[in-house]
């Protein structure tokens, strides 16, 4: 037996299989939800830090990993550009601050940057009170050439163009020079003020010297006696606030979905079977293998999910439509791949639940109860 009967049965008995195509796409629409959310909220706060072209970022020791905490006086990037194997150093810093946009009765959230190395899609630092903002701004009423007034003190800075994919903490950046940065800092938030040569942060390109036992990061740790702590770019991202719980959370919840999807699949097919064993026992008699009967089971298993996948699609990209921008809703095709492959690997586990049932069919008893 080919496959020719099972595609037949979905073809003239298309009903039989409505319920499960409708629950694997609304379970569909839900993994693709919670996957955007995933995504809007991990693209949303870490595109900042994703962009640094480093090998390294080096905090203060006291800071905890996090960039406001952090103080890096010109001593000790001193020692860090002293270290063998360094090739480029550069100040960053973050303020994070409300702003006036023309136009706009409300305030815009910012993030502005200050750096000297250029981040990847980011231009060299602008003259001093010009900035280049994320594009996530547009959504706030920002447009090009506007001045928008940063924080309480009403710090000008104008806008000269966009770039894509640097959020920080769910703001939009406006990159900025480090002497604009220090200017909004000193103005706006006062108790954390910075002098000049201070940054926040180094980014820090290289790799370790020749011959030394030390990794990169632990090599310029020591370089400044441990007055740092120096981190690679992905693990800076991990010890942004909020951003590893967020990830775990969503995973789990995504991973529990798709298990509740092969449950579906394998009950639906089960009792599938179940209604089905009278016909099986006849395909045996007349020569049919279990393997081909399975194999019957396992394409239409396939097709209900890959239908069930284009209407789940549709749904999720439909609703994200019509949301608002301020979700931090982010539909990628990386995870459009990863739930299409994930309701396709259900599909086929699922299944293959029903193979048990499949393989102890007799013919002669199974041809007997339905005589």
């Amino acid at each position: 037996m080919s496959i020719t009967l099972p595609l037949r049965e979905l073809r003239r008995n298309p009903n039989r299989f409505l319920v499960a195509t409708i629950v694997l796409a609304f379970l569909t629409t839900l993994l693709l939800f919670l996957g955007g959310l995933l995504d809007g909220l991990y693209l949303g706060s870490t595109g900042a830090i994703r962009a640094q072209k480093a090998d390294a970022i080096v905090y203060s020791a006291s800071a905890r990993d996090s960039f406001l905490r952090s103080r890096i006086t010109p001593d000790i990037r001193a020692d860090v550009e002293a270290l063998d194997g360094v090739s480029e150093v550069g100040g960053i810093g973050f303020v994070l601050l409300g702003a006036q946009v023309p136009g706009e009765s409300d305030l815009a959230d910012v993030a502005v940057a200050g750096y000297e190395l250029a981040p990847k899609g980011v231009p060299a630092p602008p003259a001093d009170g010009l900035g280049v903002a994320d594009s996530r701004l547009q959504d706030q009423g920002v447009s090009k050439g506007d001045t928008i007034l940063v924080g309480p003190a009403e710090t000008p800075i104008t806008i000269t163009g966009w770039v894509d994919d640097t959020g920080y903490l769910l703001q939009g950046s406006v990159w900025v020079n480090l002497t604009t940065w220090r200017a909004v800092q000193n103005a706006n938030r006062p108790d954390s003020a910075v002098a000049d040569g201070v940054v926040q942060a180094l980014v820090v390109r290289g790799a370790p010297a020749a011959g030394s036992s030390l990794s990169f990061t632990a090599g310029l740790d020591a370089a400044t006696d441990g007055a740092t702590k120096s981190l690679t770019v992905a693990d800076a991202v991990l010890a942004l606030p909020g951003v590893k719980q967020q990830k775990d959370t969503f995973n789990q919840i995504i991973y529990t979905t798709l298990f509740v999807v092969l449950a579906v699949v394998g009950l639906f097919f089960s009792l599938l079977t179940l209604e089905r064993i009278g016909l099986y026992g006849v395909l045996k008699a007349i020569g049919a293998t279990t393997r081909r009967l399975f194999l019957g089971v396992l394409v239409q298993a396939i097709i209900v999910a890959v239908i069930a996948f284009a209407i789940g699609s549709g749904m999720a990209i439909a609703a994200a439509a019509a949301l608002p921008a301020s979700l931090p809703l982010q539909l990628i095709p990386s995870r459009f791949v990863f739930t299409f492959s994930g309701l396709l690997v259900a599909a086929i586990l699922g299944s293959a639940i029903s193979l048990r049932r499949v393989t102890k069919v007799e013919p002669a008893s199974a041809i007997g109860t339905t005589s």
